[in-house]
């Protein structure tokens, strides 16, 4: 359970949550309609379901927007959703993985390719970038879930693969088919996670510099904008003087 190089997507940026709330829970409530639809709509009885109400109440959510987007699905009154990948490079030779929940494949992806290409990247086939980052479990808590060695315990006993730890938070990897299983396992010690979802984890990173680091930003926020798109992930690594100096 080796250290491994934090990186960060759209969602964990600071600030991203009280700029965007509105559009934050346009997203959650997307991902809670689409995983009760897919299978029961009891938390309890449906992991990806219970992950993202854990989520949707991570981030401040109304039980009465959590339970009115459970009871969309149950009446079935619900646009078809489906999960679509995108794969690119960002400014810098940036690898990006963009995921997107949407009722209209054209249009998403008329407006991803948009984005990417007005912002100094380029989207490329499927399987172009993904062969360079692994698939696993990723469950988030916060810093203040307890200190560094209580949640790397914890997660060794729970069965997780890697934990890495920061001012931030905690990130705690697992294998793909041992998420839901191992979040369970840590709820009873550490409470409920903000997330617990699938990820994309970089195998190299690609470090970028402040011209480059401003245009992928503003790359990503531009995707984040985008309704359709749940999550966007990244092999890029900016150090702190850099983020200094962007704001």
């Amino acid at each position: 359970m080796a250290g491994h190089s934090k990186f960060k997507n759209i969602m964990h940026r600071k600030g991203a949550q009280d700029k965007k709330r509105s559009g934050m829970f346009s997203k959650l409530s997307r991902e809670i309609t689409v995983a009760a639809k897919m299978g029961l709509p009891d938390p309890d009885m449906n992991p990806r379901l219970r992950a993202a109400v854990n989520a949707a109440k991570a981030q401040s959510m109304p039980k009465d927007n959590i339970q009115r987007s459970i009871d969309k699905a149950s009446r079935g009154d619900v646009e078809n959703y489906e999960e679509v990948r995108y794969e690119g490079f960002g400014p810098g030779g940036v690898s990006l993985i963009i995921e997107s929940l949407t009722d209209n494949r054209n249009r998403t992806a008329t407006n991803v390719r948009t984005a990417v290409s007005k912002n100094g990247g380029n989207l490329g086939a499927g399987g172009s970038v993904s062969h360079g980052f692994d698939r696993l479990g990723l469950i988030n808590y916060p810093a203040s879930a307890g200190d560094p060695e209580k949640v790397f315990e914890a997660a060794l006993e729970a069965g997780a693969e890697d934990v890495t730890s920061s001012e931030d938070g905690h990130e705690i990897w697992t294998a793909q088919a041992d998420l839901h299983e191992v979040a369970k396992a840590l709820e009873p010690v550490l409470g409920a996670a903000e997330s617990a979802k699938l990820a994309w984890r970089p195998q190299t990173m690609v470090s970028v510099g402040e011209d480059d680091a401003a245009k992928l930003f503003k790359l990503i926020d531009t995707l984040d904008d985008d309704d359709d798109v749940q999550t966007v992930w990244g092999n890029y690594e900016v150090s702190d003087e850099v983020m200094e100096k962007l704001g």
